[in-house]
């Protein structure tokens, strides 16, 4: 009753998603992806989600991330820090139990000066450039580690990896000549476990190397273009706040950047820019109430949205009733696609101020066949 929209996460679809995902890439292992807080859905429900349906590799983006979900984690999880170490983080690292992605020849260098000192091996992960010009070793700094062997006495090399670019696009050449690349280079590290694919490299049509790691494909996002395979985790629901019948020619909200061409009810909802659905959707995007489409009018408020609910029958127009926004009718993809984005930007905006209910995963006896 104090929140202007209700996000319910449903946590079983979330593991049906990951044992989809095992079966599409066996004997491929499936790591969890859960930056973001999770993309946004709480990293802790969703990593004690994933092991509980067999995951045994996690991974975020920062270690600050990291050291906020250790604390929930068995201690048999490694928990790998995507971007790697900022200078001066090491020790911190360490001291967490959190295993770097080594970026550069610097990283590198930097985690086997603390290694050496400690007197201990390392755990570490290698990420290499195979194209996407962003995060990893290029080939010159690949030569440079080879051509000083000392630098690696120290890290036991857990895994080697690189990024798709182009994984949502199934079709496109790129994906080939990475794959390429990743296997020439990886050949220069033997017995190495490898990781190329992300959700999108899940579904394309080759081998997929050890571990795959996997995150939009888990939140129920398309992993590419075409068909969605994944089961929905989550819903946004609203309810009407107020209700008003208007003139023809009447404008809708700031700007005035809408104006009825007929006599027009217009529900507002207590959601907005504020609560992560984008300000581009006005006069763009819609929702759904009782199945019908409804278009947003004027301009996405901080905290509120005009609907034009005319072609909507009276019985289903009351405050307090129901509006769906990411449901059945609804996707999260097609939300993004009307606001010109992706999903993961949708995801991982959905706000703090919705009330949150989770529906449970299934209890079950976890799937240890897709654990490493």
């Amino acid at each position: 009753m104090t929140a202007g929209a209700v996000l319910t996460i449903d946590f079983e679809a979330l593991a049906a998603n990951y044992r989809l995902l095992c079966r599409q890439v066996a004997p491929a292992r499936v790591a969890g992806v859960v930056k973001a807080d999770g993309y946004g859905l709480g990293a802790a429900n969703v990593a004690r989600t994933l092991i509980d349906a067999g995951c045994r590799h996690l991974f975020v983006a920062l270690l600050g991330e990291a050291e906020a979900l250790m604390p929930d984690l068995p201690g048999d999880i490694p928990l790998y820090v995507l971007n790697g170490l900022m200078p001066g983080a090491e020790a911190q690292c360490l001291a967490i139990g959190a295993i770097p992605v080594l970026n550069s020849l610097d990283q590198v260098e930097r985690w086997a000066a603390l290694a050496a000192a400690r007197g201990r091996v390392l755990p570490g992960v290698l990420q290499v450039d195979t194209g996407m010009s962003r995060m990893g070793m290029p080939a010159d700094e690949i030569d440079a580690l080879l051509a000083a062997p000392g630098l690696l006495e120290h890290i036991d090399l857990r895994l080697i990896m690189s990024h798709l670019a182009c994984a949502d696009e199934p079709a496109d050449a790129a994906n080939a000549a990475q794959a390429s690349r990743f296997e020439a280079i990886t050949a220069r590290f033997p017995h190495v476990p490898r990781a190329l694919d992300n959700s999108g490299g899940a579904f394309l049509a080759r081998g997929h190397f050890d571990i795959v790691r996997a995150g939009i494909a888990l939140y129920g996002g398309a992993p590419s273009d075409g068909a969605n395979p994944m089961q929905a985790v989550i819903a946004l629901d609203a309810r009407i706040a107020q209700l008003r019948t208007v003139p023809a020619g009447t404008g809708v909200g700031y700007g005035l950047t809408h104006h009825v061409t007929r006599e027009s009810r217009i529900a507002t909802i207590p959601v907005g820019y504020a609560d992560g659905w984008p300000r581009c959707l006005g006069n763009r995007g819609s929702a759904f109430i009782a199945g019908i489409r409804v278009p947003v009018v004027g301009r996405v408020s901080m905290d509120s949205i005009t609907l034009d609910v005319t072609e909507v029958p009276l019985e289903h127009l009351y405050p307090g009733a129901p509006v769906e926004l990411i449901g059945p009718h609804q996707t999260l993809d097609a939300v993004a696609a009307d606001a010109g984005t992706i999903s993961y930007e949708i995801l991982t905006q959905l706000s703090r101020r919705y009330e949150r209910v989770h529906l449970p995963a299934q209890a079950r006896v976890p799937d240890r066949s897709s654990a490493a």
